[in-house]
């Protein structure tokens, strides 16, 4: 293990505690070198970067994954981690509704029904401001 991992393995465990376990139970048996990579890479080096806030980097994770489209199951692991770090659900369904004109009405349909699965999942509603 090298620096980068173990500063990896401590934000991860910020953002998405139990993501270590997963990412064995997923790939541990077909791609083991993923175990190490996500850790090192994603979250050692850049997650732990300067300049922007855990908040931040999962609102603009949760904008890149819903620009790309079909990554329903990214984008839920990332919801979860967004709640995790402070993100409320209003602002995860206002940083997908912002991807609109960027990205199109498929997109935002398929990723604003991914946070309402999500949010059942971990039982939470989102907070409207007045209408």
């Amino acid at each position: 293990m090298n620096e980068k991992f173990e500063r990896g393995l401590k934000r991860m465990a910020v953002v998405d505690p139990g993501l270590q376990d997963r990412l064995h139970h997923l790939f541990g048996d077909i791609a083991p070198v993923l175990e190490s990579i996500i850790p090192e890479f994603v979250f050692g080096e850049m997650y732990s970067r300067e300049g922007l806030d855990p908040k931040q980097r999962q609102m603009l994770t949760i904008a890149s994954l819903t620009n790309l489209g079909d990554t329903a199951i990214q984008l839920d692991a990332h919801i979860k981690g967004a709640l995790n770090v402070g993100v409320t659900p209003y602002e995860v369904i206002e940083v997908i509704l912002h991807c609109l004109p960027y990205c199109g009405f498929p997109r935002v349909l398929n990723a604003v029904l991914t946070a309402k699965k999500t949010f059942a999942e971990v039982g939470v509603t989102v907070e409207h401001p007045s209408l």
